[in-house]
């Protein structure tokens, strides 16, 4: 190596020592995003405290509700996030501090969130609100649910200049959330999600309107019902003041089409304004939201179909029974809550003694028995409507049908009409002779059965096994 090779290889040698122990300027790794928050709060971001609010999926809209109130009062203002898909598994401080990647402004997430049987809003699923409350500022990030990514709970992640503000901003959104609900007074069921069991779905469906007189029972049975339901609650005042209990429980029993569901419908429609949560079959697993969502959204009521069918299912409840489960669920509230359980069940026999290991859970019993002639007399009346069948025909036709359900009563009235139909002329009294023949005749038996359920119908025959529920809204 020559004289001039080895003076460069020497100058380089000095530059390189140089370039690496020169002091270097820290590089902040502060984002975009992390910039417009921090100008927000007015202080560096620095380790400020996330405080983070959960809450089932459907608590989306009422986070929604209580937020965007919250943002007109504290002139807030929505932004987005960029990032895309990347961003929902980031959380809130390193979407704000974030040496690979520079998270900023962008447009905002929505999702449509269910209010009732047939409306929905418009709801955030990520977005950014920048704030005031209480004078201070306030920077909340709002996220939906993913349960398609094994999130199955919606999110709050509250950042304020101290924790204090923090605080009391999440306890007023509870506040508000609670107050503006958009469960209250609905009627609901719980099922499991689209991506599994999960923590619950809720759905919306229509309030049933089954006036008075279209539930067939004796005067003293509805009666005693309706007192216990409707009664203790347009009394509440008066009970609460004279220091009595408004927690209840009704049991409706008797054999399957007898009119059990028809009559809690009744009493749905005699409450409205009154949350109601409908279990039927498995989805009495869910008995414990059930309970918490009656127990935050009264006046309530949940209604417990079928119970029989799996009250000691394991399979539905691992180490324990569905039975006790919601026993233990009766015994969670307190005694001046305002809420209703109403138990249907086919076999009584198999709640009993549970029941009365535990007394007091369950307040009020009513059987619904098989109609007797009255009832069945009563019945083909309801269910002919303004058809033209003679008074004679109709109270042979019930006599005719002892031992039969009002499930057997209405598909006969079908099947009278339908069989006119095919003749084109209007039903008359052979026709309603002609379809109970048909329906009486031996060929018909497993039909029959189908309609008259556990009651073994009219040929005295042995009840079919009672393990098929048709769901709330469907059947008698």
């Amino acid at each position: 190596m020559d004289q001039a090779t080895t003076s460069f290889v020497e100058t380089f040698r000095r530059f390189m020592s140089e370039v690496v122990n020169a002091p270097r300027h820290a590089q902040s790794s502060v984002t975009p995003l992390g910039e417009v928050v921090a100008e927000h709060l007015g202080v560096e971001l620095g380790a400020l405290p996330i405080l983070t609010e959960t809450m089932l999926s459907h608590r989306l809209a009422d986070a929604d509700i209580a937020l965007d109130e919250l943002s007109e009062l504290g002139a807030g203002r929505l932004v987005g996030v960029t990032g895309g898909n990347s961003r929902g598994h980031q959380a809130f401080t390193d979407l704000l501090d974030n040496p690979h990647f520079p998270y900023a402004i962008g447009p905002v997430d929505y999702t449509t969130a269910a209010t009732g049987p047939s409306t929905e809003r418009r709801t955030v699923a990520f977005g950014l609100r920048l704030l005031e409350f209480a004078g201070r500022p306030v920077a909340v990030l709002q996220r939906g649910a993913a349960p398609e990514h094994g999130r199955e709970d919606a999110r709050l992640e509250v950042v304020a200049a101290d924790g204090a503000t923090a605080e009391a901003f999440v306890a007023e959104v509870r506040r508000l959330m609670l107050e503006r609900s958009v469960l209250r007074g609905q009627v609901l069921t719980i099922g499991g999600g689209q991506f599994g069991r999960g923590s619950g779905h809720l759905t919306f469906v229509e309030r049933p309107d089954v006036p008075v007189e279209h539930v067939i029972l004796d005067e003293a049975t509805l009666h005693g019902i309706i007192r216990h339901v409707v009664g203790m609650g347009e009394q509440r005042e008066v009970l609460r003041g004279a220091g009595q209990h408004l927690k209840r429980g009704l049991l409706l029993y008797g054999p399957p089409g007898t009119g059990k569901t028809h009559t809690v419908r009744h009493l749905l429609g005699r409450t409205p304004g009154t949350t109601a949560v409908l279990l039927t079959g498995p989805a009495i697993g869910y008995i414990a939201l059930a309970a918490e969502v009656a127990r935050a959204m009264q006046p309530s009521i949940v209604v417990l179909e079928d119970v029989d069918l799996v009250a000691n299912d394991r399979a539905i409840m691992p180490g324990n029974s569905v039975l006790f489960a919601i026993l233990d669920a009766l015994d969670g509230l307190d005694g001046d809550a305002d809420v209703t359980f109403i138990l249907t069940t086919n076999r009584v026999e198999v709640l009993e003694h549970a029941l009365a290991d535990r007394p007091g859970r369950i307040d009020h019993a009513a059987e619904i028995p098989l109609p007797d002639a009255d009832a069945r007399r009563r019945l083909l009346r309801l269910y002919a409507g303004s058809l033209s069948f003679s008074s004679d025909a109709l109270d042979a036709a019930a006599e005719r049908a002892d031992g039969t359900t009002g499930s057997f009563a209405k598909e006969l009235v079908r099947r009278t009409v339908l069989t006119a139909a095919e003749e084109g002329r209007d039903p008359a009294d052979a026709d309603l002779e002609r379809a109970l023949d048909e329906l009486l005749s031996s060929r018909a038996e497993l039909t029959r059965k189908l309609l008259v359920g556990g009651a073994g119908g009219v040929d005295g025959g042995e009840p079919p096994h009672p393990a098929v529920s048709f769901g709330f809204f469907g059947g008698r």
